[in-house]
C-alpha cells in the first residue's frame, strides 16, 4: 500500500522532529533478522528512550537536509533502521549490544551532531560509561575533598573526647 502525499509529509515531519532533539543517529542493516528479535530490540529501544524506526531512506534524507546530520545522507543506502536518541552513549550501547548478539543486525554508520562515525567508532562510543555514571563519578570527585575536610574537622573534638575518656579511665 503506497502512502499519499500527506502521509509522506507527516512521516518526514515526525522524523525531522526527532532529529531536531537528537544528539546521535545510528544506521543499521537488518536484512534477514527474525521478527521476534526485532520486536525485542524495539522494546529495549523504547525503554531507553530511543526513537527506533524503519523509514524510507529518501524520507530521512529530506528530514536531515539542512541539519548537522546532513553529512550522513551518503550512508543511507539499502534496507536500514534508524536509531535516533538524545543520549549518544545510550543509543550506541543499546544498538551495539544487540548487534553483538545478532550477526544479521549490522551497524553501518552513525553521527553525533555533524560528525559521521564508522561502525568501529560507534562500538567505541558504546564502550563509554553512561551519562549517569559519569555524573556520579564527577560528583564523587567533587565531594571527596569536602568530605575529607569535614572528617578532619571532626577529628579534633573526637580526639579531645578520647583524651578525656582516657584520663577518666586512668583515675
Amino acid at each position: 500500500m503506497s502512502l499519499n502525499l500527506e502521509q509522506k509529509k507527516a512521516i518526514i515531519a515526525e522524523v525531522g522532529a526527532q532529529i531536531a532533539d537528537a544528539q546521535a543517529i545510528i544506521l543499521a542493516e537488518y536484512r534477514g533478522l527474525e521478527v521476534s528479535k526485532f520486536t525485542q530490540l524495539r522494546a529495549k529501544t523504547r525503554e531507553s528512550g530511543i526513537y527506533f524506526r524503519v523509514v524510507k531512506n529518501s524520507f530521512v534524507r529530506r528530514a536531515v537536509k539542512n541539519t548537522p546530520y546532513s553529512t550522513l545522507a551518503d550512508q543511507m543506502v539499502g534496507p536500514l533502521v534508524y536509531g535516533i536518541g538524545r543520549d549518544p552513549v545510550t543509543t550506541a550501547k543499546v544498538l551495539h549490544e544487540f548487534a553483538k548478539n545478532n550477526d544479521k543486525f549490522v551497524i553501518k554508520a552513525g553521527a553525533i551532531t555533524g560528525t559521521v562515525l564508522s561502525n568501529k567508532e560507534v562500538a567505541a562510543l558504546a564502550s563509554l560509561p553512561s551519562r549517569e555514571e559519569l555524573l556520579s563519578r564527577l560528583m564523587g570527585t567533587l565531594q571527596a575533598p569536602i568530605a575529607k575536610f569535614v572528617r578532619t574537622l571532626n577529628e579534633v573534638p573526637t580526639s579531645f573526647v578520647r583524651g578525656l575518656a582516657a584520663i577518666r579511665d586512668h583515675k
